[in-house]
């Protein structure tokens, strides 16, 4: 990757964090954007409202980096980067991580509740429902593994009495699917107050999945 493609990708996540503020999933200094960047990832700082970041801010990090790394770690970098470092080490598929603190979805990880199959959307994340990670310090290692176990097989999760996370091919799928789970959290949450929702079978999600695996691709995909 050239420099100008690192320059394009910090536009980038600063471009994310602004669409994630814009969308209403996050605001002030609330969640945190990472990107793939060669054999390293590209994060938002910490403690910096979107509104007041520039692609200078964006810190890099290499994958293999320690929390005993002062000299990486002076700058900066999210509280959450052992997520992001995690995710994308464990899931070389992915090249995006978003994280945020929507407010459905985070209604929902308050009371530890998974989103089930109340809608077929709920495939858009890899299964057949979307679970809610256990509580951890935010900012830790047994935090980064949880997410870690949540979402094997998935691609997105919640984080108990914390937020959501999200991966993708790109910056781009990776905030229209944490868009997308906060959409399905407030139908979920609507829903409940006519009483307990039913939910797509298992073969009916399976159904979904099959589906999904060619839907919106183009020929040459």
């Amino acid at each position: 990757m050239s420099a100008t493609d690192e320059s394009a990708l910090r536009r980038g996540i600063v471009d994310t964090a602004l669409e994630m503020e814009r969308l209403g999933i996050n605001q002030g200094t609330s969640g945190n954007v990472s990107a793939r960047l060669r054999d390293g990832l590209l994060i938002t700082p910490s403690g910096t409202p979107a509104r007041e970041l520039d692609a200078a801010d964006i810190v890099y990090l290499p994958l293999d980096v320690r929390s005993d790394d002062e000299a990486i770690l002076n700058g900066r970098p999210s509280s959450e980067w052992r997520i992001h470092r995690d995710l994308l080490r464990a899931r070389p598929e992915m090249n995006a991580v978003v994280h945020t603190h929507s407010s459905a979805a985070t209604a929902l990880a308050i009371q530890g509740r998974a989103i089930p199959a109340v809608h077929y959307m709920v495939a858009a994340a890899g299964g057949s429902s979307i679970r809610c990670a256990p509580y951890a310090l935010f900012g830790t290692q047994a935090l980064s593994d949880h997410a870690l176990a949540a979402l094997e097989g998935r691609r997105a999760c919640l984080l108990a009495h914390h937020g959501v996370v999200a991966l993708g091919v790109d910056l781009a799928r990776a905030v229209w699917l944490a868009h997308e789970v906060e959409v399905l959290a407030r139908q979920y949450l609507l829903a409940s107050q006519l009483g307990v929702p039913p939910v797509l079978t298992d073969e009916q999600m399976d159904e979904v999945l099959e589906r999904f695996k060619t839907y919106g691709r183009r020929k040459n995909e």
